[in-house]
């Protein structure tokens, strides 16, 4: 599987960070309390790299698994599960719908869910940065929403989290 196509599981799922707020700071939001800080996030196990691929197709579903640090081989920090589906394909663009949950070890801690739909360009090797919608959490992230930025950045994936919980 190509790397553009993975990425979605830097969530998020998405989704989707955590003692590593010991080290990003609480925020106050305009309206109300929230969080924003950056992780990293490494797939775990890295993919495989082949050229005898298939072409992704309808009906696909990919899983991702990363584990988060603070900083770039860093403390490790929290994990995320992703799960997607190829929805469309057209040519070179692929539409993936993609869930994912991120586990935060430390304080504040819990669960956060994430989602996007995101399209993906199969020829291009340097995939786009996208927005995963925050859909929810648990513990102190509970009620929570926002959004997260993922960036590629070499072998990880930042991910910036701007979370609500009001």
């Amino acid at each position: 599987m190509t790397r553009s196509s993975r990425r979605i599981g830097a969530l998020c799922a998405c989704a989707v960070a955590a003692g590593a707020f010991a080290a990003a700071a609480p925020v106050s939001a305009d309206d109300g309390d929230g969080f924003e800080f950056t992780l990293y996030a490494k797939q775990i196990p890295p993919p495989a790299t082949s050229e005898s691929n298939p072409p992704p197709k309808v009906g696909d579903a990919p899983v991702f698994a990363d584990d988060l640090f603070r900083t770039k081989g860093g403390d490790k920090v929290g994990r995320d599960g992703v799960s997607c589906a190829v929805v469309r394909v057209s040519g070179d663009q692929v539409d993936m719908n993609c869930v994912g949950t991120i586990v935060l070890n430390g304080g504040p801690g819990g669960q956060l869910t994430a989602q996007a739909l995101t399209t993906f360009d199969t020829s291009n090797d340097s995939p786009s940065a996208f927005d995963l919608a925050v859909t929810g959490g648990t513990g102190d992230f509970k009620n929570a929403r926002g959004y997260i930025r993922s960036t590629p950045d070499g072998d990880y994936d930042r991910m910036e989290f701007h979370v609500n919980t009001r």
